[in-house]
Parts: structure tokens; sequence; C-alpha cells
């Protein structure tokens, strides 16, 4: 894209231009401007701008045509691009409106541009303008722009380092940029940091906003820190005007659960039952999974009536309560809510099929399964290799070992390099296919694994360290005694498999 002043010629120089700006012409600048005139001209630009062109040569139109346009009207057009992705066109006008009228340029304008800039072009060269800007126009907001392009880009040390002048200048008194520090340490997983930020914001007075707290809940719900979700409890209710949001109490709940407290988990699903948009769908996937995994059978129906009347049904929606009444062997609603799915959605969705048929598997429903499958594939779908698998586990379970290797060989040939045999069904039929004196079958049915891509799994194995962990981890969610399982069985698909990458 061509830009009018492009952003190479232009970093570095912005001191330059802030000094000789009342020599540029502001003819084109009205002191004042109608609404219509600026609703008029967004329209103009919706409406006669390529997304892939420059947007200069349509604004030179207009005012050529025209003969003006207020700053007010460009930041709005600025604003506007940015919010439909239009981030090149937004620069290209930010960077008209910089050299054009510099007089009338703000902070915000200069926030605005350098987050233009990280982004457009990365975060070298937004350093480089950041470097220009005069130390009179390098507020607060443009220093948190600056954070966020550090932010954006995963640099806490950067971030850090910027707050830290910041704190020296004076111009780090609010939630506002601890937010943006927090928010990054608690993406990248370094926790440690949080304490130190929390402290320093009580230290300094400086109160927690809705981001802080729905950042803080996230944070200790991932790691089940129980003390500390109450304590920030406790200071929430001293904030009654503070709002916040529901999947942060979402959050939460989930770390209340892992930590083995029904209760608590419930108490915060009613309080977040109050905050969440009754108008959205997510929320209600999410109660609902909660709900389920605290065994309140009775609230997931509530909440699934509740989430058929807001009349925007998904896959996830029907996956999570499919999932729900799973839990609760309540497989007669699961099977109704599955057929009312399949009338419904003329769109094949592998997951909502997956979900019912691994639950049959499971619990040995291996006639219900088997009917599904052949459903299946009377229709012309493919089962997929979670499917198979879960077959394959099911008649293995059942001592029907025969029905497992055919499975298990099915879903090798339609699996995708993101699933994931389960290795104790694969030991199964491996040894009951050695035990039959089959052992060509039970080596084809290894070097089909080789051929499908899975020559990595021997990485996986360790074979030489393997301990308690690493044979629960390959079982999945199945539990088995350990000193009964076969280690030469791994020792013999570690040699075949190595063989594989020769």
């Amino acid at each position: 894209m061509n830009h009018l002043l492009r952003s190479s010629q232009c970093f570095g120089s912005v001191t330059a231009r802030f000094r000789r700006g009342l020599a540029f012409s502001t003819e084109t600048l009205r002191t004042t401007s109608s609404s219509n005139a600026g609703d008029s001209l967004r329209l103009w630009i919706s409406q006669t701008s390529d997304p892939r062109a420059s947007i200069i040569p349509v604004l030179n139109q207009w005012l050529y045509q025209r003969k003006g346009v207020h700053i007010y009207e460009l930041q709005s057009i600025i604003k506007m691009l940015r919010h439909n992705g239009h981030l090149e066109q937004a620069l290209e006008i930010s960077e008209w409106v910089t050299y054009k009228i510099v007089r009338f340029i703000s902070s915000e304008d200069i926030a605005t541009q350098l987050d233009l800039i990280s982004k457009v072009h990365g975060l070298e060269q937004a350093e480089k303008y950041f470097i220009g800007i005069p130390e009179t126009l390098k507020t607060a907001k443009v220093f948190r722009a600056l954070l966020n392009c550090y932010a954006q880009n995963k640099c806490l040390e950067k971030a850090e380092a910027t707050m830290q002048k910041m704190k020296e200048l004076g111009c780090a008194k609010s939630a506002l940029s601890f937010n943006i520090i927090l928010e990054l340490a608690a993406e990248l997983g370094r926790h440690e940091k949080i304490d130190n930020l929390m402290q320093e914001m009580e230290e300094k007075g400086i109160n927690y906003n809705a981001i802080t707290f729905n950042t803080l809940l996230k944070v200790y719900g991932s790691t089940s820190d129980i003390e500390k979700i109450e304590k920030l409890l406790i200071k929430m209710a001293a904030n009654p005007h503070v709002k916040v949001d529901s999947h942060a109490i979402v959050a939460a709940a989930n770390g209340c659960l892992r930590a083995g407290l029904a209760e608590k988990t419930l108490q915060m699903l009613k309080k977040a039952g109050q905050l969440f948009s009754k108008k959205t769908e997510k929320p209600y996937e999410k109660f609902i999974s909660l709900y389920a995994a605290c065994g309140q059978k009775n609230e997931v129906y509530c909440l699934w009536n509740m989430y058929k009347k807001i009349g925007k049904f998904n896959h996830s929606g029907y996956t999570s309560m499919i999932s729900s009444l799973v839990k609760f062997d309540d497989f007669d609603d699961a099977e109704k809510i599955f057929e009312e799915w399949e009338s419904g959605y003329a769109v094949y969705d592998a997951q909502v099929q997956n979900l019912l048929i691994s639950a049959y598997c499971k619990r040995g429903l291996l006639v219900k399964a088997e009917l599904y499958i052949n459903r299946l594939l009377k229709g012309g779908k493919e089962p997929s290799a979670t499917i198979w698998s879960a077959l394959a586990r099911g008649y293995q379970r059942n001592n029907q070992m025969e029905k497992s290797v055919a499975a298990m060989k099915k879903a090798i040939l339609v699996s995708t390099l993101q699933w994931k045999p389960n290795y104790l069904t694969l030991a199964a039929c491996v040894e009951n296919l050695e035990g039959k004196k089959q052992k060509r079958r039970a080596e084809e049915l290894l070097k089909l694994l080789i051929e499908c891509g899975y020559n990595t799994m021997v990485n996986e194995i360790k074979i030489n360290n393997l301990g308690e962990n690493d044979l629960v981890q390959m079982g999945g969610d199945e539990s088995f005694d350990v000193e009964t399982t076969n280690h030469g069985f791994f020792m013999r698909i570690s040699k075949l498999l190595s063989a594989g990458t020769h």
C-alpha cells in the first residue's frame, strides 16, 4: 500500500514535525463540524474505500470536493477503521493528521499511532517512533500504549522497564498501567510477579478495577488458590460498583472444583449467575458443565431450559448438555438431546457424536455404540479415529479382542496426527495377537502406526525411564496395575518405531 507519508520516512523525525507544525497549512481543518458532515465522511469512506488500497486518495478527493474536515471526524474515522481491522488505512490517516495538522495533535492521537505502527510495522518500528516523540507529549496514555505494544509481543522485561520509567516520572498512578503488566504476567504464567504487583498497588493506594479483579480471579482459579480467591471475594464485596466478568467468577469456580470444594464451587456459580448476560450462549455452556461436575442435575436441566429460550443453539451447547447427562448416567435424555441435535443440524459435527458413542463404549453399551456407528456408515460418514479407538477400548474391556484389533486398525487408518492411540488398548491388541502366535499381524499393526506418522511416539514413551506417572498418562483416564504392565511390550514398540525412523 502506498502511503501519503511512508512510515519509514517519519520514524525518528516526530520531534522536528511537532516543532514546525505551525508552518503547515490548516486550511483543510474546520473549527466547527456538524455531526451530519462527520457521518457523511465516514459513509463516503466506507462506500468508496477498498480495504486493500490506500485511503489517502479517497480523503483527498473528499477535501477537494467538500473543502474541509474536522480533526474530530478524522479521529472518529481512525477509530472506525481500527475496529473493522483496517489497520493500514487507519495508520495512513493517523500519519496524515500528524503531518498536516500537528497543532491539534493530542497525546491520545500519538498513543493511537504508536499502537498502529506496532501492529502494522512491528515492535521495533514502534520503539523508534516512541523515541522521536517530544518528552512533553510522553504522557501516561502514550506510555500505556507502549506497554500494550510490549504486552502484545509478550515482552515482559521491556514492559517492566517501561513501567519503572513511568513510576520515576510519576505517571503510573492508576490501575490501568498495572493491569497491563498483570495480564501479561498471567498470560506468560509468571505468577510470582503478580503478588508483588498487588502489594505495590496496595502500598500506593491504587484501587483495583474490574480488569484487576477479573485477571486475579482467573489466575487464582487456574492454580486453585482458594485462600487468595476468598480474600479477593471479600475485597470485591467492598467494591460493589466494580462490574466483575462472569467468566472470571467461573474460572474461580473451576479452581474450587479442582480443589474438591463442591459447596464453594456452587457459591461461586450462584454469584456468577447474577452477572452473566442471559442473551449469550457461552456462559450457559460453562455453567451446565460445572453444575454437572458438582452433581446438581436439577440445575443442569434448569439452565438447559433457559439456554433453549435464547434461541441460539450451537454444537458446543449440545456437547455440554450431553456430556453432563452422561455424567449422571442419564442416557435416555442424552439420546433425546442427541436426536434433537441430529434433526436440527445438517452440518456433520464429529465432536457431538464422538461424545455419545465414546460414553456408550466406556459404560459397556457396545450394542448401542455399534448401532450408531452403522448409522454413520450407512449415511456415508466415516467415524473418526476417536470413535474407533473408543470402540476398540470397549471391546478390550469386554474381552472381545478380535473386534478390538479390527477397531484399532480402523482408528489408525482414519487418524490424523492430532489423534494418539490409547497405549493400553494397543498393548492388549498386540499381546493378544502374539498370544495366538500371530506375531506377523502384531508387527503389521505397529508398522501401520509408523506408516501413518506415529514414529515420534518413541520419544513420548521414553522407554528407558518409564515410571508410574508415565504409564498412567499412557492410559488416559484408565486405572490399572502398574506392576503387571508388560514393559517388554513397550520395548518392542520402541524398537519397531525406532526402526521406522531410519
